[in-house]
């Protein structure tokens, strides 16, 4: 059988982390604050999400932006037929009125 290693044998690198006999405690902290350093920057970059692999569905997004195309478009259709209407009893204001003076006008 073999010895365990030390940390001054020289190939104390090649073993795993579990295998090794550490006796430099900072290198777990460092490890840690490592790892922590690391999962908070996953947080800022991501959210929640903690990956950009895990991808939000489209469809939400996607069905939200369709409702509010159809109310803009919605929005022009009614102002333009408003409009209309308001051109339409202008001139038809303006033929009664025409109407209404036509006869003091042929005599």
């Amino acid at each position: 059988m073999t010895e365990p290693q030390t940390a001054s044998d020289p190939g104390t690198e090649l073993a795993p982390m579990v295998m090794r006999r550490t006796g430099q405690s900072e290198r777990y902290v460092l490890q840690a604050a490592a790892l922590r350093r690391r999962q908070l920057r996953a947080a800022v970059l991501y959210g929640s999400a903690r990956s950009w692999r895990q991808r939000q569905p489209l469809w939400p997004a996607a069905l939200i932006g369709a409702v509010a195309v159809a109310l803009i478009v919605a929005a022009i259709a009614v102002a333009g037929a408003f409009q209309k209407q308001k051109e339409r009893d202008a001139e038809e204001q303006a033929e009664r009125a025409a109407a209404v003076t036509a006869p003091y006008d042929q005599d």
